[in-house]
């Protein structure tokens, strides 16, 4: 298993991604459950957020299916975070879909947000 370190991070977490932890593999709860044991910030679900998911779709950037993954950007957006992390290859971090995400962040007032991988954001250290 690796361990990883946040460096000058500060996780910030939803509701969202802690219901979607709970149908995740073994080692992704655990790695979830180092996450938590550091200074972590909730931010709740607000209407702000969901206003942002729902111009995702509308925008044609997310269908219906993936919605929550909106949702998470949305959040994000809204809490004002510098940096998003995932491991959605597919429908978040995406060159494409970024640049759309915050062309609509940028038309509805909000600071673009930044998309990477945890890979980019961390420093991975192989535990023996």
């Amino acid at each position: 298993m690796k361990d990883f370190q946040l460096g000058n991070f500060k996780p910030v977490i939803s509701e969202v991604v802690t219901a979607e932890i709970a149908s995740a593999p073994g080692e992704v709860k655990a790695q979830y459950a180092q996450l938590l044991s550091w200074q972590v910030e909730f931010v709740p679900l607000t209407e702000e957020a969901k206003i942002l998911a729902d111009a995702y779709q509308t925008h044609r950037i997310l269908t219906p299916k993936f919605y929550d993954d909106g949702l998470h950007i949305g959040l994000a957006t809204v809490a004002g975070v510098d940096v998003l992390v995932s491991w959605n290859f597919k429908h978040i971090v995406h060159l494409d879909k970024i640049q759309r995400f915050n062309a609509i962040h940028q038309e509805q007032g909000y600071k673009p947000i930044q998309i990477y991988s945890p890979r980019e954001v961390t420093n991975y250290e192989e535990r023996s």
